[in-house]
């Protein structure tokens, strides 16, 4: 275990010497489109206005697949049914407001999105538009959450052609 933990450190630049990543959960929001594919939403950064997931740090008193539903809430007005097991986890470097970076790794549950309301906190704030898998993994600047991107769905055309 500790050999892919190093792997993993190595990958994303960081040893284990180095501050630890800081934690965040997020969630991959997904719908089946009016063609029957499978679609995720992507929703940009308020900052760098990159392609990006919904995503937060853990909330004192929710589990972390229930602050990664509050955060799809907060950012894009997404409603709908999150898995209570992570899809998986990807690092990217988060610039906070000192100017200063810091790695941190998202926690990444899947959505299962039944609705988008009409107003949220941050509608003013951000732009979400519904790509499919494809489009989703090459919009994503972070390598390891257009895999996961590409991981779920893979996993997602396989139970679906199981089910025919």
């Amino acid at each position: 275990m500790k050999s892919l933990r190093n792997l993993t450190a190595a990958l994303a630049g960081w040893s284990e010497g180095a501050d630890l990543p800081r934690r965040q959960v997020g969630v991959l929001p997904l719908r089946t489109g009016p063609d029957g594919a499978l679609q995720v939403m992507l929703i940009t950064s308020r900052e760098t206005r990159r392609w990006v997931i919904p995503k937060g740090w853990p909330m004192k008193g929710l589990k972390d697949h229930e602050a990664a539903a509050r955060e799809a809430y907060e950012e894009a007005g997404l409603i709908g049914r999150v898995s209570k097991r992570a899809e998986g986890s990807y690092f990217y470097h988060k610039r906070l407001k000192s100017r200063d970076a810091v790695l941190c790794q998202v926690q990444v549950f899947r959505l299962d999105v039944r609705r988008q309301l009409k107003d949220w906190p941050e509608r003013a704030e951000r732009e979400g538009h519904w790509f499919s898998v494809q489009e989703a993994a090459d919009a994503v600047s972070e390598a390891g959450l257009a895999a996961l991107i590409r991981a779920v769905g893979s996993r997602s055309d396989k139970d679906a052609r199981a089910k025919r």
